[in-house]
């Protein structure tokens, strides 16, 4: 058999009746369970935990009036403990606006970083990802 790549051929005429299962992807078909991506873990749900409580006092402390008026909604693993993507919410009254919550949190991720990294236990800390809600 010849090493070139044969043109793909239509097989649609070759079938009687089409199935549920044709055109699926044989990869999608074949899958196993552990090549999902996993789930957070223990630790995982602990640091974020730690990191949302650490966030929510340095807002409220900080000298900033868009930022002390954000409120940290959730923190999660994106994909892994390396990248924490925070979600913050802005008040409802509208005296915040996203855009403008979003380039305060931009200008302040460095300090607020540096601050997670002073009440947490690791190596080296997470980066911060802000998602204004």
């Amino acid at each position: 058999m010849s090493r070139r790549r044969q043109d793909k051929i239509d097989i649609t005429g070759l079938a009687a009746d089409r199935g549920p299962e044709d055109g699926s992807d044989p990869k999608e078909f074949h899958q196993k369970p552990w090549d999902a991506p996993k789930k957070a873990g223990r630790k995982a749900l602990q640091l974020c935990g730690q990191v949302r409580d650490v966030l929510h006092a340095a807002l409220a402390g900080c000298g900033d009036g868009v930022l002390q008026a954000l409120t940290v909604v959730g923190v999660e693993p994106a994909p892994h403990t390396g990248r924490l993507r925070v979600t913050v919410a802005v008040p409802a009254d509208g005296s915040v606006s996203r855009d403008e919550a979003a380039a305060h949190l931009d200008r302040a991720a460095g300090p607020l970083r540096s601050e997670v990294a002073g009440a947490i236990r690791r190596r080296k800390a997470p980066e911060l990802v802000f998602a204004v809600v």
